[in-house]
């Protein structure tokens, strides 16, 4: 059984068995078949929907698909992604982003991210000038800057909080 939370706001039961799709235990009828132009074709209780995948996620087990126009994000919980949440354990919360901190003396140069955007793992955050040689400071993972706490050319010390992540 898989749970699938689309656009943050509705959930669904899915159970796939024997060739069979059953959503909040009621029985769908889909005929899904992909077309050479990259589209899917979703045939469902008669009506024709046309899909395109635009963008997977495995790590986050999150899938954005553009159904007749309209994008859907969607979110998906295994059954031990469940068994785990059921437990109290949120492996995604587990997971906290650790503030960017100045590796070493030196002068902010650049700031190359804006509050509230959203990175990924190797993104340049802040070119810090050090012993006359720049140095990008780069995300170790995704997550979304949550404050900038220095301004450009200004002097920081090492350990200095230079942007806060969440």
């Amino acid at each position: 059984m898989l749970q699938l939370t689309v656009n943050e706001s509705s959930t669904y039961e899915v159970a796939i068995e024997d060739g069979k799709i059953d959503i909040n235990g009621k029985v769908a009828v889909l005929d899904v078949s992909p077309q050479p132009n990259g589209l899917i074709s979703v045939l469902h209780n008669g009506k024709s929907y046309t899909a395109i995948i635009e963008s997977v996620d495995r790590k986050a087990k999150e899938l954005v698909l553009r159904l007749n126009g309209q994008l859907y994000k969607t979110s998906i919980k295994e059954p031990i992604d469940l068994l785990l949440s059921n437990m109290g354990l949120d492996l995604k919360a587990m997971h906290k982003a650790e503030p960017i901190k100045a590796p070493m003396p030196g002068m902010v140069l650049k700031i190359l991210v804006t509050p509230g955007q959203q990175i990924n793992k190797g993104d340049g955050l802040v070119i810090l000038e050090a012993m006359k040689m720049e140095n990008i400071l780069k995300a170790t993972g995704p997550a979304t800057v949550k404050a900038i706490k220095v301004n450009e050319r200004t002097a920081v010390e090492k350990g200095t909080v230079l942007i806060e992540l969440e």
